[in-house]
């Protein structure tokens, strides 16, 4: 993009050292760099404006060009800079010999030097407006429509709307598998407005850390929760945070490889019973929907054909490639590289899976419930489609949306991003409504026009599908790499604040993150063996970590910063500590459903 300075270069006058500016100008309109005309002293007249062109852009006739009498010496190193800035140039050699369009190609040349000339003009423009080319100059092929979009800012801030979209894109997860099997447990109604309130009690705690954070937030300025609890409510409260913030994180992993395995399992699976033209053992080829299993019976046991199952003789395909013996397993050969790397940055790249995941679920949803219909009964018990507004075991679904609605832990960093912060409030609230319409509209879709029983709703909705189902495998296999993606990043975060709060260092050694790392994997790899099922897990996951992290700290750091500023009261005082009662009681209830 520089102009050569050696006088033997073709194309280029040489000059004195007497030809250089003065240096009374550190930044002029045009820079002594941007034109031949300055190079001169003063009076002295030029008659190009381009370099490589012998007519100046107002004649057509050749004049000859004025020359020094010396020869210039070579440029000392701090005049090279300045020597070297001239504008761009459609240079003469593009022509081509012998082309009956020389004309067309001579204008074409002018214009693109007209254009690159103001472009280069304009970079020293105070404004935007000051040194625009003019419409006349540009021919109509180089007219554009323009797209009114918001000016980038150097202030490292992001807009509204990007907030907006990375508080939606934290918290949905793998609980758009299980929103429709938390609907069957709670039923229709229920259901509805379990996942109504939770969201509301979850922006509501959310909120409070914010309010928190905005007055206390001066010594807090890279911190999140743990820091506050540290100021607010002591050291022990910091520790408390920082231990649970690790067990969400170990709940995310576990929950990642359960769903790893069976997304893995499926597809190679699929895979087997194309080359050998077999079928699943669930077939269901006589239902009028053949693609929809039903892979539990009332009790939550076996699978239906079970029996059957146990008087055939088992394939060593099925010996060695089982979901809950030999999977588990085997999938360390994959995952088990990737979360030994010192620096996860890679893997940020593919942080858009996610959000595609999300708009293939909810596209498979509604294909698949277009196709079945609405099928509901809320009055004959007895009939395969009825549907309950209510059952006992709403306790499941509440625990389940605890640790789908959570995003305490980080949500200051998030917030602390946004370029309006007077506007965190409506910004966290529009979020949290996309949130519970999401998971609303997944769950409620799913559940009216499942065309089975509703008991037999799996807590991976694509579980209650064949393996040769063209969308159920593709689901399994995207979802399957963008879990693959997204798993050594959540274990990089849990490899990091364990050991920043062990050692106060990320990375210790080699030898300590390979044992931390096997210690999780083991972890990992007993649940995906002895409890696959992802809804028990995050339900007990969410209603534990939720009673800290969202039903108790927010409200001790609320009641904390309210006595600080002295304008506690009583009643606001008991009003808000039946949050953390509500919250004990959703864990204890986990235990009888």
């Amino acid at each position: 993009m520089y102009d050569k300075v050696d006088p033997k270069s073709q194309g280029w006058k040489s000059y004195n050292q007497s030809d250089y500016d003065s240096g009374s100008e550190s930044h002029p309109l045009v820079s002594s760099d941007a034109s031949q005309t300055s190079r001169r002293s003063f009076g002295t007249t030029t008659t190009f404006i381009f370099p490589d062109s012998e007519t100046s852009d107002f004649e057509s006739t050749p004049v000859k060009p004025v020359t020094s009498a010396a020869p210039a010496p070579r440029p000392r190193p701090a005049e090279l800079y300045n020597s070297s800035r001239r504008p761009f140039t459609y240079h003469a050699n593009n022509f081509r010999k012998g082309d009956t369009s020389w004309e067309k190609q001579m204008s074409t040349s002018m214009t693109s030097n007209r254009l690159q000339y103001y472009s280069k003009l304009q970079t020293y423009a105070s404004d935007g407006l000051t040194l625009v080319i003019p419409d006349h100059v540009l021919p109509f092929t180089y007219f554009v429509p323009y797209i009114s979009r918001e000016e980038p800012r150097g202030d490292g801030k992001q807009s509204s709307l990007v907030t907006i979209f990375a508080v939606w894109n934290t918290i949905m997860g793998s609980s758009l598998l299980t929103m429709p099997w938390g609907m069957q447990n709670a039923g229709l109604l229920m259901g509805v407005i379990t996942i109504v309130l939770m969201g509301g009690l979850c922006l509501y705690t959310t909120h409070k850390i914010l309010q928190v954070n905005t007055r206390h937030g001066e010594t807090n300025s890279d911190g999140e929760v743990a820091e506050l609890a540290t100021l607010l409510l002591g050291r022990w409260a910091g520790y408390i945070a920082k231990m649970f913030s690790l067990l969400v994180l170990l709940g995310a992993v576990i929950v990642y490889w359960v769903l790893m395995s069976n997304f893995l399992y499926h597809s190679v699976d699929y895979l087997y019973e194309t080359a050998t033209h077999t079928t699943s053992s669930q077939d269901n080829s006589s239902s009028a929907l053949p693609s929809v299993l039903c892979p539990q019976d009332e009790n939550g046991g076996d699978t239906l054909n079970a029996t059957s199952l146990l008087e055939m003789p088992v394939p060593l395909y099925n010996k060695v490639w089982d979901i809950t013996t030999t999977v588990p397993i085997f999938l360390i050969l994959i995952i088990g590289p990737l979360i030994n790397f010192r620096s996860v940055t890679f893997f940020t790249k593919f942080n858009s899976l996610g959000t595609l995941s999300v708009m293939y679920i909810l596209l498979f949803v509604i294909v698949k419930s277009a196709s079945f219909g609405i099928n509901v009964n809320f009055t004959n018990v007895t009939n395969i489609h009825f549907t309950p507004l209510f059952r006992i075991t709403f306790p499941a679904l509440s625990g389940m949306a605890a640790l789908s609605f959570f995003i305490h832990n980080i949500i200051i960093t998030i917030m602390r991003n946004n370029r309006h912060q007077e506007n965190n409030t409506r910004d966290l609230s529009i979020a949290y409504l996309l949130v519970t319409l999401t998971y609303a509209f997944i769950g409620l879709v799913f559940y009216i026009c499942f065309p089975l029983q509703k008991i037999c709703i799996s807590d991976n909705l694509l579980d209650n599908f064949q393996n040769w189902d063209p969308m159920t495998a593709i689901a399994r296999v995207f979802l399957f790499f963008q879990l693959m993606t997204v798993y050594p990043l959540i274990a990089f975060m849990l490899r990091s604040q364990f050991f920043m709060a062990v050692a106060r260092n990320v990375y210790p050694g080699l030898p300590h993150v390979l044992g931390f790392n096997t210690v999780v994997v083991t972890v990992c790899i007993l649940f995906a063996v002895f409890l696959p099922s992802i809804g028990t897990i995050i339900r007990y996951t969410g209603a534990l970590c939720g009673l800290l992290y969202i039903f108790t700290l927010p409200i001790l750091l609320h009641l904390a910063s309210k006595r600080a500023c002295g304008k506690t009261s009583v009643v606001s005082t008991v009003l808000h500590l039946t949050i953390p009662v509500i919250g004990a009681i959703n864990l204890l209830a986990q235990f009888y459903v």
